[in-house]
């Protein structure tokens, strides 16, 4: 017997899972596939775990610096690497299990299992999954992505690292070479760094954290150093064997000891084995194809998510996906991807949104910059002894807010605020009448355009 669905979505990740509460909520009857864990790579292997895991890092650094604010800790602090990880996954499975209930309290149907196209009849969408076909009149792809592998000589002959194996790690490595700089590498660095590891970091590129920019990265990397990390920029790793990595710069070759090695060189859609060609849906290079309102080239197919490979993050798949299903509901909505913020959740914390200088002088665009150390807040110096912090404001000809770039606690908390301004158009005129309170951190968005 073949069932019949309003919207269907394949995969269960913020994406997903967002979208369906979303649909159900405005009278869609909704299907989700998803056949590994509802809550996808973010709830289970990405954004929920390793902060989680770098939470407890951050109680253990202040533990070890707590005699710079008068507070006076016995011996030596240590941890529990188990409690640690056991945290971590209490975490995440009470995480998941809401996931569900509230799914399935909203009346959204869940089939633990993939599902792929079939083709197209009478209007409607074929899907199979497992026995069962499947009929709807709208799909929604949110496949999400996966660890990219790079070929590199050796690699496949060891028993090497991706994010998911460092999450469950149960004996810590005495050293860890991390291939790749960007977000994810960071915060692992971060994590094994604070609990002891001898950390290095390769990176091809010549700064850590690819887009973001460059001064804050650059100032994030001297704070690591500090700590213990060794950096290999503008380095290409051309071999690995079990016990060490051969890297290239400038024509030299070297090697770096390490006992165990993370691969993090980023991630890419998951899009290949849905049946895409069923329907000939329009793919590109690194994702699924689509227009300003999430939908593919066939009009009753919609993708969203990392599966677009445009931007992958979680909150930019949720908003994404509330564009999706308001543009199915009748409601017009779009998505400002210069609004979205990015965070590392370092310690300290780097958070980024709009433009970069780097992009502003690529484009011979002319802009100004209010910048000043994190230290001009009182809020931040009565909480912060170990560093200075930057934090900058960019913005255009006409005064508008463009860009926002924080190094420093709560910088993910902090970067909504201009995001919000961005988003608004806020000019300084505007942005100065609004009152923060005292004293907190926020308050460096005044401090800065009075400088």
């Amino acid at each position: 017997m073949t069932m019949n669905y309003d919207i269907a979505i394949i995969g269960g990740g913020p994406a997903g899972y967002n979208a369906a509460e979303k649909a159900v909520a405005i009278g869609f009857k909704t299907i989700l596939f998803e056949k590994n864990q509802l809550g996808g790579v973010c709830l289970n292997e990405g954004c929920i775990p390793t902060k989680t895991l770098l939470y407890s890092a951050k109680i253990l650094d202040n533990a070890k610096t707590a005699s710079k604010y008068g507070i006076l800790v016995e011996g030596s602090p240590t941890f529990d690497l188990s409690k640690i990880i056991a945290r971590k996954n209490k975490t995440v499975k009470k995480l998941t299990a809401g996931v569900k209930m509230k799914l399935t309290n909203q009346g959204v149907i869940l089939i633990p299992n993939e599902a792929t196209i079939q083709g197209q009849k009478a209007g409607n969408i074929l899907l199979s999954s497992g026995e069962e076909i499947y009929q709807t009149k709208f799909l929604l792809l949110c496949t999400g992505s996966e660890t990219v592998i790079p070929p590199i000589p050796g690699l496949f002959d060891i028993d090497y690292w991706t994010s998911k194996e460092a999450l469950e790690v149960h004996d810590l490595p005495q050293s860890l070479a991390i291939i790749g700089g960007g977000v994810i590498g960071m915060e692992f660095a971060s994590f094994f760094n604070s609990l002891g590891v001898k950390v290095s970091v390769i990176e091809m590129m010549p700064e850590i954290l690819g887009t973001m920019d460059k001064e804050i990265s650059a100032l994030l990397r001297s704070e690591y150093t500090k700590k213990g990390i060794t950096f290999y920029l503008d380095t290409k790793v051309t071999a690995v064997n079990d016990h060490q990595v051969t890297v290239e710069k400038a024509g030299q070759s070297t090697s770096i000891e390490t006992v165990k090695i993370l691969v993090s060189v980023g991630r890419r859609a998951i899009y290949k084995e849905l049946g895409l060609e069923k329907l000939n849906i329009e793919c590109l290079r690194n994702g699924v194809k689509v227009n300003e309102f999430m939908q593919t080239s066939h009009p009753q197919v919609y993708a969203f998510g990392d599966i677009t490979g445009h931007s992958m993050l979680a909150h930019t798949a949720i908003r994404e996906g509330e564009v999706a299903i308001n543009h199915l509901a009748g409601t017009k909505d779009s998505i400002n991807y210069q609004t979205i913020p990015g965070v590392v959740y370092t310690n300290p914390e780097v958070a980024s949104v709009g433009k970069t200088e780097e992009e502003l002088i690529a484009s011979n665009t002319k802009y100004h910059v209010y910048k000043l150390p994190m230290t001009f807040s009182g809020r931040f110096m009565a909480e912060n002894e170990l560093f200075n912090g930057l934090f900058k404001l960019i913005t255009n000809e006409e005064d508008q807010i463009i860009g926002c770039h924080i190094l420093g606690n709560p910088a993910s908390e902090l970067i909504v605020i201009a995001g919000i301004a961005i988003e608004k158009g806020y000019t300084l005129d505007t942005f100065k009448k609004i009152v923060f309170p005292h004293p907190t951190v926020g308050e460096l968005f005044h401090e800065s355009l009075y400088l």
